[in-house]
């Protein structure tokens, strides 16, 4: 069992060779295209079934036209091989329903305030956001929500750019979305720290980080 309380590395995972699954933060993500309610109901039935022999739980969303499943040992607080044995099985009854799983369109999205001092504005944004106060971090124990966090910086006065997006996807996809991003206007501000992120900005200046997981282990 104690394996199954040890927390995996981004890499570790990947090694594990789920093709339908990607890591995003510190969960296991996939997306299933269903094409219709029904077929993605009978999909969420038969996970639902396998996660009770499992006792263990994934977070389901169900839409029309796809099924998002995300996967954490919420008792440990990351991902564990408890994770990747169901998430192996959730494939296999996904591939015995006849759908395929989309990788590329995966995403998870955190808001980055830069502060000189977040002890200062954490517990407000908390509060306003009714989230939980973890360190540095704003966060939904439900993995609903983005998860909010400070950047140390200097104090400026005035203030600069306060606020950006953190756009974490796949490491394959990547470059196609810094591409796209490109293309619609902005530029490349710094590669420097690639592949763990790249700063890219908008025609103005207000800047937003394509974050994979590479390079953070």
């Amino acid at each position: 069992m104690g394996d199954d309380r040890t927390i995996l590395t981004a890499a570790a995972v990947d090694a594990e060779g789920l093709q339908d699954w990607r890591m995003l933060l510190h969960r296991l993500h996939a997306r299933f295209d269903t094409g219709g309610f029904a077929t993605g109901l009978a999909l969420v039935d038969d996970i639902g079934e396998a996660a009770e022999a499992a006792n263990h739980h994934p977070d389901v969303t169900l839409t029309y036209p796809l099924v998002e499943i995300r996967l954490t040992s919420h008792d440990v607080g990351g991902v564990t091989m408890r994770d990747v044995r169901l998430a192996r099985r959730i494939s296999e009854i996904a591939s015995a329903h006849g759908v395929t799983a989309d990788p590329a369109s995966l995403m998870a999205v955190e808001w980055a305030l830069d502060t000189h001092d977040h002890t200062e504005v954490a517990p407000f944004w908390a509060a306003l956001l009714d989230l939980e106060l973890d360190g540095d971090e704003v966060h939904d124990p439900d993995g609903l929500l983005p998860t909010m966090w400070f950047q140390p910086t200097d104090p400026i006065d005035p203030p600069a750019q306060r606020w950006h997006l953190d756009v974490r996807v796949p490491p394959e996809t990547a470059e196609g979305r810094i591409a796209r991003a490109l293309a619609a206007g902005g530029t490349l501000v710094s590669d420097e720290a690639a592949p763990s992120f790249w700063v890219l900005a908008d025609a103005q200046g207000n800047r937003a980080c394509v974050c994979t997981w590479k390079g953070r282990d």
